[in-house]
């Protein structure tokens, strides 16, 4: 799997958000999108995904050929604050349906799934019962957990007290291989603790 950004930039009416971003960005890489509120870099992790395109330059995407960006959705896992669940499902109806779009690593099954994310004691109820810290895990573990080359996780540590961040961070790091991984943060160690290159999204203003 390769990304890559010719010259990429973006904006909204007449305001640059980035441009000229121009990286190659391949299968183990783990990258540490960085910059403060407002800067760009859930707009950036947006344009990766294929949500928002580019205004100028170009983003390519291939994996042994060439994919379609309208296709690009089917090999991304997402997690950000702005994206929700269907918050009257119980944990197991949310992954019985998020399975059908996106399958998990090791067709992990629904015991093992909220096991693995720590919230057995919730399985009869519905997730708008949850705290956000809760919808946060259930959020963290479909996304950290599915067969998905691209794994972007927008400040990932949102709403998680220090348990539920050692946590997330015992979880990202066990499932990194072969996979690219991008985490846009407000310089949150925590949150990019095992990223091996960066990106300052203020630097392309």
């Amino acid at each position: 799997m390769k990304i890559n950004l010719e010259n990429t930039g973006k904006k909204y009416n007449r305001d640059w958000i980035f441009r000229g971003i121009t990286t190659q960005i391949s299968l183990n890489d783990s990258i540490v999108i960085s910059g403060s509120n407002g800067s760009g870099k859930s707009t950036f992790l947006k344009m990766i995904s294929g949500f928002e395109t580019p205004t100028e330059g170009e983003i390519s995407y291939s994996e042994n050929k060439e994919i379609p960006v309208e296709k690009i959705y089917k090999k991304v896992a997402y997690t950000s604050p702005y994206i929700g669940v269907f918050e009257e499902y119980t944990i197991e109806e949310l992954l019985k349906f998020y399975s059908t779009l996106k399958p998990l690593k090791n067709n992990i099954k629904f015991d093992q799934f909220i096991e693995t994310i720590e919230l057995t004691h919730t399985k009869n109820k519905a997730i708008k019962h949850f705290s956000s810290g809760m919808k946060q895990r259930v959020k963290l573990g479909l996304s950290i957990l599915s067969d998905s080359p691209i794994l972007l996780l927008d400040e990932p540590t949102s709403n998680l007290d220090k348990n539920a961040i050692l946590w997330y961070q015992n979880l990202v790091q066990k499932n990194l291989n072969n996979r690219i991984v991008i985490v846009a943060s407000n310089n949150q160690k925590e949150e990019s603790f095992f990223c091996t290159k960066s990106i300052d999204i203020e630097e392309f203003k």
